[in-house]
Protein backbone atom coordinates (compact mmCIF):
# COMPACT_ATOMS: atom_id res chain seq x y z
CA UNK A 1 0.00 0.00 0.00
CA UNK A 2 1.40 3.47 -0.88
CA UNK A 3 1.19 6.07 1.85
CA UNK A 4 -0.02 9.50 1.11
CA UNK A 5 1.14 12.72 2.61
CA UNK A 6 -0.08 16.32 2.99
CA UNK A 7 -0.19 19.13 4.87
CA UNK A 8 -0.90 22.67 5.26
CA UNK A 9 2.20 25.03 3.31
CA UNK A 10 2.03 27.42 5.44
CA UNK A 11 1.74 25.42 9.11
CA UNK A 12 5.30 23.63 7.25
CA UNK A 13 6.86 27.35 6.99
CA UNK A 14 5.95 28.11 10.26
CA UNK A 15 7.03 24.81 11.54
CA UNK A 16 10.71 24.87 9.89
CA UNK A 17 10.69 28.79 11.26
CA UNK A 18 9.64 27.09 14.88
CA UNK A 19 11.61 23.31 14.80
CA UNK A 20 13.95 23.96 11.66
CA UNK A 21 12.30 20.96 10.61
CA UNK A 22 10.69 20.93 7.17
CA UNK A 23 7.69 17.93 6.61
CA UNK A 24 8.99 16.23 3.86
CA UNK A 25 12.38 15.32 6.38
CA UNK A 26 8.71 14.31 8.68
CA UNK A 27 7.48 12.14 5.79
CA UNK A 28 10.44 9.96 5.86
CA UNK A 29 10.26 8.76 9.27
CA UNK A 30 7.04 6.90 8.02
CA UNK A 31 9.23 4.15 6.80
CA UNK A 32 11.41 3.73 9.53
CA UNK A 33 10.79 -0.01 10.26
CA UNK A 34 11.46 0.79 14.11
CA UNK A 35 8.99 3.45 14.49
CA UNK A 36 7.27 4.31 17.13
CA UNK A 37 3.63 5.76 17.91
CA UNK A 38 1.38 6.78 20.30
CA UNK A 39 -2.15 7.89 20.56
CA UNK A 40 -1.96 11.84 21.53
CA UNK A 41 -3.97 11.58 24.26
CA UNK A 42 -3.84 15.65 23.84
CA UNK A 43 -5.21 15.86 20.57
CA UNK A 44 -7.84 18.43 19.17
CA UNK A 45 -11.63 18.08 19.57
CA UNK A 46 -12.56 18.29 16.09
CA UNK A 47 -9.86 15.24 15.03
CA UNK A 48 -7.84 12.43 16.45
CA UNK A 49 -4.33 12.96 16.60
CA UNK A 50 -0.80 10.82 16.79
CA UNK A 51 1.96 10.76 17.75
CA UNK A 52 5.33 9.24 16.10
CA UNK A 53 8.74 8.85 16.73
CA UNK A 54 11.43 7.72 13.78
CA UNK A 55 14.91 8.07 12.50
CA UNK A 56 16.05 10.14 9.15
CA UNK A 57 19.46 11.83 10.04
CA UNK A 58 18.09 12.55 13.12
CA UNK A 59 15.05 10.72 15.76
CA UNK A 60 11.97 13.15 14.89
CA UNK A 61 9.12 13.70 16.57
CA UNK A 62 6.10 14.37 14.36
CA UNK A 63 2.25 14.40 15.02
CA UNK A 64 -0.32 13.44 12.36
CA UNK A 65 -4.05 12.56 11.87
CA UNK A 66 -5.34 10.75 8.97
CA UNK A 67 -8.22 12.30 6.49
CA UNK A 68 -9.23 9.78 4.30
CA UNK A 69 -6.55 7.71 2.85
CA UNK A 70 -4.07 10.28 3.51
CA UNK A 71 -1.35 11.02 6.39
CA UNK A 72 -2.08 14.65 7.10
CA UNK A 73 1.68 15.95 9.10
CA UNK A 74 0.65 19.05 11.59
CA UNK A 75 4.41 19.01 13.14
CA UNK A 76 7.63 18.10 13.44
CA UNK A 77 10.50 18.39 15.61
CA UNK A 78 14.21 17.07 16.60
CA UNK A 79 12.90 14.32 19.29
CA UNK A 80 14.04 15.75 23.33
CA UNK A 81 16.78 13.98 25.39
CA UNK A 82 14.09 11.73 27.02
CA UNK A 83 12.03 10.87 24.12
CA UNK A 84 15.10 9.82 22.52
CA UNK A 85 16.39 7.24 25.40
CA UNK A 86 12.52 5.91 24.84
CA UNK A 87 13.42 5.20 20.87
CA UNK A 88 16.86 3.62 21.33
CA UNK A 89 15.47 2.08 24.40
CA UNK A 90 13.56 -0.46 22.84
CA UNK A 91 11.03 0.60 25.55
CA UNK A 92 7.30 0.74 25.12
CA UNK A 93 6.31 2.71 27.65
CA UNK A 94 4.49 6.04 28.11
CA UNK A 95 1.73 4.13 25.55
CA UNK A 96 4.93 4.31 22.91
CA UNK A 97 4.81 1.10 20.57
CA UNK A 98 6.85 -0.25 17.51
CA UNK A 99 4.63 0.27 14.48
CA UNK A 100 6.65 -2.86 13.33
CA UNK A 101 7.50 -5.32 16.45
Amino acid sequence: MELVFEWDPEKERENIEKHGVDFEAAERIFFDYCRMERYDDDSSEDEDRWQTMGEFDDVLFVVFTERGNAIRIISARIAEPFERRIYYGNSETHGWQRVNP
